[in-house]
């Protein structure tokens, strides 16, 4: 599977420009993902010498991506007639999903159990855990 992974928010805490404290698991459960055949590929607003760091950053944690900012290794962005900031994957782990950011043990399932965040929801409510830690606002109908 091809998957894009943001940086800031995703493997780090927001601290842009400075790379902030690795988010729990997250270099452990991407070196899983790689190691389980999977091409990452870093997805980031940084650009030049704050993604070069962020790119240093999870090298030096043991994750090295398949691309960076782009489809494939190769691709040329002054070459590329039809690029665009859009990539072609078939997910992103990003922590402005709808939702938000799942803990990165859910996020290995999603992808290694090929399940969904609905179907972890519902067996979390099936065995009675708590699926979410937000008070149900009083105007909340769901």
């Amino acid at each position: 599977m091809k998957i894009a992974v943001d940086f800031d928010g995703t493997i780090v805490t927001h601290e842009y420009p400075a790379i902030g404290e690795e988010i729990p698991f997250a270099t452990e459960t991407l070196r899983r993902l790689i190691a389980d055949g999977h091409q990452l590929i870093l997805w980031s607003v940084r650009e030049e010498g704050a993604l070069d760091e962020a790119v240093e950053w999870c090298r030096q944690h043991g994750v090295e991506f398949w691309a960076v900012n782009r489809d494939y290794p190769e691709e040329k962005i002054e070459n590329n007639n039809h690029y665009s900031r859009k990539l072609k994957v078939d997910m992103f782990i990003d922590d402005r999903n709808v939702g938000g950011l799942p803990d990165w043990g859910q996020i290995y399932r999603i992808v290694n159990e090929r399940i969904t965040l609905n179907q972890l929801i519902r067996e979390r409510y099936n065995q009675g855990l708590p699926h979410s830690n937000h008070k149900k606002k009083h105007w909340w109908q769901i």
